[in-house]
Order: C-alpha cells, then structure tokens, then sequence
C-alpha cells in the first residue's frame, strides 16, 4: 500500500513583531535626539537634524505597508523643535529688554528673568505709578511701550499680577492693598492692550496684594521692592525641551 505524500502547506511567517521592533528604533532614535539636544550648544544643527529624523519617521514603512513612525514621538519630536525656537525667540527678547532698560536707566528698579516657566518682567511701582495711586505715570508710559513692542513678536499668553508692601492702605480710593494691587495690574493690561497694540485674548490678571512678598517687609528697601507689577509671558512647551543660555 502506498504512503500518501505528506501535503506541506507554506506557512504564514509570523510578522507581528516587526512592529515593536520598529517602535523600539523610534524610541533610541528619539533618544538620540534629546541627549543630542542636551549636549550640542548649536541650536540651528540641532533643527536640522531633527527635522531629518521627522522626514525619515514620516517615511518609513513596514512590510505590511503599515508606517512605523508612532504619532506620539513625532508630535514629542515637534514639541522639541518647536520649544528650541520659543526658548531663542525668549532669549533673544530679555536680551533686547535689559539693553534697554540699561539705557533707560532702570536696571536697578526693573528685573527681566528668563526660566524653564517664561519671561518674567518685575517693574517696581515708582517707575510706573505714584505713592498709593494707580494710575499709570505718562512720562513712564514709554518702557511699558517698549516691553508691549517686544512681546508682539511672540504669541505667548501674558499675565499681569500686582503686588504691594505689607503697609496698610485706606486713602479713601482702595480699601486695602488687594484692591490697589489689582487696579494697578489692570491699568497695565489696559495699556499694554490699548496703546501697546497687543490682543486682549492673551492676557489674565492676578492681585497678590501684600500675601506673597519676595523680600524682607521689614526694611525699607525690601517694601519696595515688593510694590511692583510682574509682566510673565508664559512658555507653551515643557522646560525639559527648551535650552536657554
């Protein structure tokens, strides 16, 4: 009796794990760029390689004609190009800021602070406002001028917080330190909306009052410094994918 020949039927290769393999070379790669990121001091050669990691994300493609780019590292990828141009753009503004706040001659009454959260401008009340008023002092209007001008080329949002010393106010137009605080930062939107020409969808206001001092209340010097009005341009990107110099 005759033996029937085995049927040998091919079998499907098994496929599936071409996708993580692909996810894992997307991963080091992306880890590349971010230790790559980390260590390199020309920005500019940092872009452009990024973006040829983008173009090469966007164009690989697995066997089964699936992409083996993942949509979150691209959009991480993005976030990182994106956060080291908003972090030179920052850079290149508090540079320009503190020359002129130099020539001005503020540099002892005005603080420009560039950190991983954005672009804070500290302004002490006596450069802006009379003792106990609000109202903006129009020969000081200027440097509001020149901080409005610069913050136009960024479309960051913007918050205006007042704060005052910790002396007791009741000169019959506030009723307290909170009230002068939060006039004086709205006066300072106002302008910076009005004659500085920047749009109101940007801007929020906060008063602090006396209840978050930065300096000794004590000394005369430390209540004024903490009467001050604080201009905070807001980064849109974590701080881990922005350098700053």
């Amino acid at each position: 009796m005759k033996r029937k020949k085995k049927q040998h039927h091919d079998e499907h290769v098994d496929e599936t794990w071409l996708l993580p393999y692909s996810d894992m070379l997307t991963l080091l790669l992306a880890l590349f760029i971010v230790m790559f990121a980390m260590s390199e001091v020309d920005n500019q050669k940092f872009v452009r390689l990024s973006q040829q990691f983008n173009i090469i994300f966007s164009s690989s493609v697995l066997p089964d004609g699936g992409s083996s780019s993942v949509p979150s590292e691209k959009a991480a990828q993005t976030d990182v190009t994106d956060g080291i141009l908003e972090g030179e753009k920052m850079n290149e503004v508090k540079s320009m800021l503190e020359a002129q706040i130099k020539e001005m001659g503020y540099s002892d009454k005005v603080v420009v602070d560039l950190s991983g959260q954005g672009l804070a401008i500290s302004i002490q009340d006596v450069v802006l406002f009379n003792s106990g008023e609000a109202e903006i002092i129009k020969e000081y209007s200027p440097l509001l001028l020149h901080i409005s001008d610069l913050l136009e080329d960024l479309d960051n949002d913007i918050e205006v917080a007042g704060y005052t010393d910790n002396v007791p106010i009741n000169n019959g137009k506030f009723r307290s330190n909170w009230e002068l605080s939060s006039m004086r930062a709205i006066n300072v939107m106002n302008f910076m909306v009005d004659q500085g020409k920047l749009q109101p969808g940007r801007f929020s206001i906060k008063a602090y009052g006396e209840y978050q001092p930065k300096f000794d209340n004590s000394t005369a010097e430390g209540r004024a410094k903490n009467r001050r009005i604080e201009v905070f341009v807001a980064r849109k990107y974590p701080a881990s994918t922005v350098q700053t110099n």
